[in-house]
């Protein structure tokens, strides 16, 4: 596992927004475990979690010369993340959205750097159903700019439809339809690997296999 991967997940554990038990989700599944990126709630925590979405992207060559971080959580997650790049010497434009256009003032969705003639990176925590992230990518086409890609803290690695083939998870999907890379921090895999190494962690091995098992994509 790369650093960056194991990095990310102490930090998670430790900021208690990567948590174990059972956990009913949105779905109606039981998960043997949660992320909460909300949890990521001090200038440290959020430096740290920069720092882990910047090594991921470099690891993986995403092209991209702007970020834009869909609100909620995408919002902080976007602007950490620019000033984790300032710090390494690249200064990059960031834009989010609003939940609701504004009547008023400068009025609209979108607030920050213009998004015309360029390729746009989104920032977000997870992708479940897919649907916050490709609402995204529609205003960035939208707005002129081009989408360069998704980067997420987690991807879950998990099915939306069971019964679907091929078994793809809901990150796969939205890269397939919109033909984007999707950059994960870490993933269900990652975790795995990471609890094996972890002798306090080794208890929830078996559990997370069987969630694997039951709910992963191919």
């Amino acid at each position: 596992m790369t650093d960056h991967r194991s990095r990310f997940l102490r930090l998670a554990i430790e900021a208690r927004a990567l948590r174990f038990g059972e956990f009913v989700l949105k779905s109606g599944r039981a998960s043997p475990y949660f992320f909460n990126a909300g949890r990521f709630d001090s200038g440290a925590l959020l430096e740290g979690l920069a720092n882990c979405y910047a090594d991921a992207l470099e690891d993986a060559g995403t092209t991209f010369d702007m970020l834009f971080g869909p609100a909620y959580k995408g919002i902080p997650l976007a602007t950490a993340l620019a000033c984790a790049f300032a710090r390494r010497g690249r200064d990059l434009p960031v834009a989010f959205d609003r939940k609701e256009a504004k009547a008023h003032g400068e009025g609209g969705n979108l607030i920050g750097a213009p998004m015309q003639g360029r390729r746009v990176l989104v920032v977000d925590d997870v992708i479940t159903a897919g649907t916050a992230v490709r609402h995204a990518l529609g205003l960035i086409s939208q707005a002129g700019g081009t989408p360069a890609g998704i980067v997420i803290a987690l991807d879950r690695q998990e099915v939306a439809d069971e019964t679907a083939t091929p078994r793809r998870s809901a990150a796969q999907a939205v890269a397939d339809a919109h033909g984007v890379p999707v950059v994960a921090v870490a993933s269900l895999d990652d975790l795995l690997a990471f609890t094996s190494e972890n002798v306090k962690l080794s208890d929830e091995q078996a559990r997370l296999r069987e969630y694997r098992e039951r709910f992963g994509a191919g």
